[in-house]
């Protein structure tokens, strides 16, 4: 039987004792994320969940042994890919992803990486002092030149588009004009809880979206409500001033006597005798 080093069995038993004691289990992708950003996203998280950075070997026997607690939890293993970190929280698994993505910030690029999104440099003034910064601009495609002066790029360009690869002449430069097109934070891979596995494509929702569509739904509702005069707890206020006002308009057409039309006939009646007046003159 092969010999199995101290620190590894220690390390499966510790990661067993945090798969059990809470309900929601994730894996976090962080490769290539430095080790200051990742102390960084660590600080976010206390006090809201335990983040666990270990090998995906021991990971993988972890799970397994807490498969027979956890219903369901040893299909995380399938996301094991790269340098992983485990994500341990009372909270659940939607809250958890909008959190992750909150870690999230932006970084220079240092060449090698693929674009996230299309970069553009914008027209204008820079801070540079005229020099053989110009000459560095213009290799890698942005128009600039000396204008009174200063160092002036005369055009928006579009400098890497979406998917292409940054190279370090390029990440030097976006460096020195502080564009930062890297996103770097912790990439949620998979959430177990209660026996269910969430995959990334069900935790990823617009929170602003569907607030949006719960208020239009309720103020559908509510309208649908006052129209067909249907009493709730919301409608019934607005209902009874609506079938008051229209019942006092309908009073005062039909010059039905009350207590609050009366003033208002006796106006109306006013108005008509002026009018008549004014045609017998």
């Amino acid at each position: 039987m092969p010999h199995v080093a101290k620190w590894k069995t220690d390390e499966v038993k510790q990661l067993v004792e945090i798969i059990n004691s809470k309900p929601v289990i994730g894996l976090v992708n962080i490769t290539n994320i430095p080790s200051p950003q990742i102390q960084t996203m660590r600080k976010k998280l206390r006090g809201k969940a335990i983040m666990r950075i270990s090998k995906n070997r021991l990971f993988k026997l972890a799970l397994e042994k807490c498969s027979e607690n956890k219903s369901q939890i040893e299909k995380l293993i399938e996301k094991l890919d790269g340098q992983m970190a485990l994500i341990a929280t009372d909270m659940n698994p939607f809250k958890l992803y909008r959190d992750m993505e909150l870690t999230k910030t932006k970084a220079p690029a240092k060449g090698g990486e693929e674009s996230p999104e299309d970069i553009e440099v914008k027209a204008g003034e820079t801070s540079f002092k005229p020099g053989p910064i110009v000459g560095e601009l213009q290799r890698v495609g942005i128009p600039a030149s000396i204008e009174s002066g200063k160092v002036v790029i005369k055009k928006d360009k579009v400098l890497v588009k979406k998917g292409e690869v940054i190279t370090p002449e390029t990440a030097q430069i976006l460096k020195k004009l502080e564009i930062f097109p890297l996103i770097i934070g912790l990439d949620l891979c998979g959430v177990h809880e209660d026996g269910v596995l969430y995959p990334l494509d069900v935790l990823k929702i617009d929170i602003d979206e569907i607030k949006d569509k719960f208020t239009n739904a309720a103020v559908h509702n509510f309208n649908l409500a006052m129209n067909i005069g249907f009493m709730t707890k919301q409608t019934a206020v607005p209902l009874i001033q609506k079938a008051h006002h229209d019942a006092f308009a309908l009073a005062v057409n039909a010059n039905i006597y009350s207590k609050e039309s009366l003033p208002h006939l006796l106006a109306k009646a006013h108005q008509q005798m002026q009018s008549i007046k004014s045609k017998v003159k």
